[in-house]
């Protein structure tokens, strides 16, 4: 790196506001629907109402703290370390599918248990994945604009990470990493004539996954049609629609809604944002699209500046995080309401789950660390000579 690119020492922090609006938004009405969603559980397996609510709040305290932490590194630092983070997410997914240190839940085994917190280690590795991307991109760009084998190679390493989160099983996961990948080669400036055949090999890997799974077929099936079977395959889905239903315009009312109390499963979880719908309506429903919508624009704002900058590893974090957290949010949202197959994946920031929303403000903080990097170059650019415009 050019002594002319290389970023200056850190001498105050530069937060973003639209950023920093968004992603506490996101937090605070996540923690206040996750409680509204889930006081009747904790009284349920016989602890306090506040049982569910008490641990959100520590693994968003949690999820500060390891923030705080990820913010005083510097952005060059993930470079280096980026393949050893990609390699010790492979080692836990490894760990995982050990019998008897994996945890499963509900015939998934995804979850490993540290410390008395339970953590889903794709969430980990998705982070891993952005970091290792990131790095390969901005070593590799001229290559992977040129030669096949320069998509080839992080491709083909990465279908073994969807491998191994396929034998959790973990579809959903698997999917969003290689999209995440994907994303990140094409605005590297991979050239389409080579990610176009390979995606449609992956379509057709996916379509084959669904087609000799009948667990997963039944998924499609009950999507396509799920009043047919509304106590059975497309039971998720009509209770999710009901929700919907009920909401209209300004919902219920907070800590009103009844469809968390006894027919929509995982309420606090995978299907927060029905219980959003219902009880906070369509206003609640075009808040939390509009924040989800202006983080991602954010996002790619700041890449962009990085970009022009010069930085492009941090670019490349920022896009890679942007497309994950926005890709991540549109299948959730998308299977509350119907427009796509069911999914287990949380709603980033919101959702209940402790090593997901550590996971996820960690990344929000690394946002904020590339934000104040290249807002250091900016103010440390003499007038006249700034490579930093509207961000």
């Amino acid at each position: 790196m050019s002594t002319e690119n290389r970023p200056p020492r850190v001498k105050r922090w530069h937060f973003d506001s639209v950023l920093l609006l968004t992603s506490v938004g996101l937090l605070l009405i996540g923690f206040v629907m996750v409680t509204s969603s889930s006081l009747h559980l904790g009284v349920k397996q016989g602890e306090t109402s506040l049982h569910y609510p008490i641990r959100q709040l520590v693994h968003i305290l949690l999820g500060l703290g390891m923030g705080w932490v990820i913010m005083k590194v510097p952005v060059g630092k993930w470079e280096k370390i980026g393949p050893w983070l990609l390699a010790f997410g492979m080692v836990l997914l490894t760990i995982v599918l050990i019998p008897g240190l994996g945890v499963r839940v509900k015939g998934s085994t995804r979850w490993l248990t540290i410390a008395g917190l339970r953590i889903q280690v794709s969430e980990a590795v998705k982070f891993f994945a952005v970091i290792y991307m990131a790095g390969y991109v901005n070593r590799r760009q001229a290559k992977l604009q040129s030669s096949v084998m320069g998509l080839i190679a992080p491709l083909g390493l990465f279908v073994v990470v969807a491998l191994l989160l396929l034998m959790e099983p973990d579809l959903g996961s698997a999917v969003v990493i290689l999209l995440i990948v994907i994303g990140m080669l094409f605005l590297a400036g991979a050239r389409l004539s080579i990610l176009f055949p390979l995606g449609v090999v992956g379509v057709v890997a996916f379509a084959l996954l669904v087609y000799f799974e009948p667990y997963r077929m039944k998924r499609i099936t009950g999507f396509l049609d799920p009043w047919a079977d509304p106590l059975g395959t497309g039971f998720q889905l009509v209770q999710a629609l009901i929700s919907f239903g009920r909401g209209e315009w300004l919902g219920v009312g907070l800590g009103s809604g009844i469809q968390k109390l006894f027919y929509l499963p995982e309420a606090h979880t995978d299907f927060l944002f029905s219980v959003i719908a219902e009880e906070l309506g369509l206003l609640g429903v075009v808040t939390v699209i509009g924040l989800f919508a202006l983080f991602f624009w954010r996002t790619f704002e700041i890449a962009a500046a990085a970009e022009k900058a010069g930085q492009l590893f941090a670019a490349f974090i920022a896009y890679g995080l942007g497309l994950w957290f926005g890709f991540q949010a549109f299948v959730n949202m998308g299977v509350n309401m119907g427009i796509l197959p069911t999914k287990g994946l949380t709603l980033p920031l919101m959702s209940y789950g402790g090593g997901s929303m550590i996971v996820m403000c960690m990344a929000v903080a690394l946002l904020f660390r590339v934000h104040t990097e290249i807002a250091e170059i900016h103010a440390s650019t003499p007038k006249g000579k700034s490579r930093w415009q509207n961000a």
